[in-house]
């Protein structure tokens, strides 16, 4: 028995035990925009700590690798640091830089992605083009949609998101990085609800009608979409809700009901219906506009946006003679912004309907020369190239999780000359790099963009050239 103990080793000794209180200081931003120290080598996560702060803190999750501690008390506060202007912040989670300036903000955004190609890569970033995050001149009230989920407090309706890692439901009624149209929109149907005593959901005990409240305001349009996401399709006091909508809101486009009968965290269920004007909304993204049904996927910050997109057209430097593929293409948005440049442009999803927008868009603005697929690229890539279509340029903007490992195979067998990636994973983005960078590409750009100021999360737009 002593000999086996031997051969394997003692069991290591946790360094940090949990509920122990240590000072720790904050060395940088982490992806999730928590500070990260180091006590006794070990790696230290803490929420709401800032990069040259010293705090005093409690481990509350300890691992082998890392350790989640809160914060007791700050012993030196960083000139950046601000009081958080919302009333819920602390509580709410969705948010998780708003106790900093936006300044700071933007420069830690910046070193996220630096820390991520540090870690993942040997890419030396002194060679590559990094610029500084692009941010907002007012970085509030950018988001167009707001997903309030409804509950009941003390026999009052509220409408909101759930706390971090809980199922504690804060009513938001004014949340300060949404469009303030959302926001009314929200609290007056809050008022209706009460006022005629429309069962909202319970989670728990899975009965109700009312589940979420889904808000979206066209920025440019001045239009906004109403959709009630309902555990039942009978809705109970329909017609008088509509009558009182209209009347307190009369300049109502678009009011949806869509039916989710599941026990699920999804928003949406598979029915949707019109219960008053028309079925879309309609949005402006430059020269474009766009028709957008309830459950389309359209970006959250339209002026960001805007800025995220000619970077991209900056990075595809794009001359007239070139084939365009936009990968992951959605409703065409991306695609549509470079179009002009482009000798052809062929874009996929695997999103049918989307498909369907996609092609409507092009059509409706006159685009031609635009092709578009259901299926992934790694199935379409190949099988133009073998009837003799091949692409120049490739845009990508994948989901958090990056480009699927079938695709990056395609990319580096079909070889075209430059890649334009869109990422909204600093870490993702890095692996994916490497992976090409393998098979005979070289980083020659990064560009971040803050699509969501007060929150930990960074767009980036990063250039690829064939060696």
């Amino acid at each position: 028995m002593k000999e086996r103990k031997k051969a394997g080793g003692p069991k290591t000794e946790l360094k940090i035990k949990k509920g122990q209180r240590f000072p720790l200081t904050i060395k940088r931003m982490g992806i999730d925009g928590e500070g990260v120290g180091f006590f006794k080598r070990q790696v230290v996560f803490v929420p709401g700590a800032w990069p040259g702060e010293e705090v005093v803190c409690e481990a509350v999750k300890v691992s082998h690798k890392f350790a989640t501690a809160k914060i007791v008390k700050v012993r030196r506060k960083s000139d950046e640091r601000t009081t958080p202007p919302c009333p819920v912040y602390n509580e709410c989670g969705g948010c998780q830089l708003q106790h900093v300036s936006y300044s700071a903000q933007l420069r830690e955004k910046k070193d996220v992605v630096r820390q991520a190609f540090e870690r993942y890569t040997s890419i030396n970033l002194e060679k590559v083009d990094f610029q500084d995050t692009i941010g907002m001149d007012d970085p509030w009230h950018y988001r167009n949609k707001s997903q309030m989920q409804t509950g009941l407090h003390n026999g009052k309706v509220i409408a909101g998101l759930y706390s971090t890692n809980s199922h504690k439901l804060i009513d938001i009624p004014e949340c300060i990085v949404q469009h303030p149209q959302t926001n009314k929109v929200t609290r007056t149907v809050k008022q209706i609800v009460q006022d005629l005593k429309i069962p909202v959901y319970n989670e728990k005990k899975h009965k109700g009608f009312l589940r979420t409240i889904v808000t979206r305001a066209g920025f440019k349009t001045g239009e906004w979409q109403l959709a009630l996401v309902t555990k039942e399709k009978e809705f109970p006091r329909k017609e008088l809700f509509l009558e009182e909508l209209k009347r307190r809101l009369p300049d109502v486009t678009s009011v949806i009901q869509n039916v989710n009968p599941e026990k699920t965290s999804l928003v949406f269920g598979d029915e949707t219906f019109v219960l008053y004007g028309k079925e879309k909304l309609e949005e402006k993204l430059g020269d474009f506009t766009f028709h957008l049904s309830a459950r389309a996927f359209f970006q959250l910050n339209p002026v960001q946006t805007e800025k995220l997109y000619d970077e991209v057209k900056k990075a595809a430097n794009l001359s007239g003679k070139e084939n365009v593929v936009d990968a992951y293409c959605g409703v065409g948005t991306i695609g549509l912004w470079v179009a002009d440049k482009a000798k052809e442009l062929r874009g996929m999803d695997i999103i049918q309907e989307s498909i369907a927008d996609a092609r409507k868009n092009a059509a409706n603005h006159g685009i031609d020369h635009a092709t578009y697929e259901t299926g992934k690229a790694e199935m379409w890539l190949p099988k133009w190239e073998k009837q003799g279509w091949k692409a120049d340029v490739v845009i990508v903007d994948p989901p958090r999780t990056g480009l699927d490992a079938s695709l990056i195979d395609t990319l580096l067998r079909t070889k075209p000359e430059r890649i334009v990636y869109v990422s909204c994973n600093p870490s993702t983005l890095a692996k994916n790099v490497k992976e090409l960078s393998k098979g005979g590409y070289k980083l020659k750009s990064l560009q971040p963009v803050d699509m969501f100021p007060q929150t930990a999360q960074v767009e980036c737009v990063s250039w690829l050239v064939k060696k």
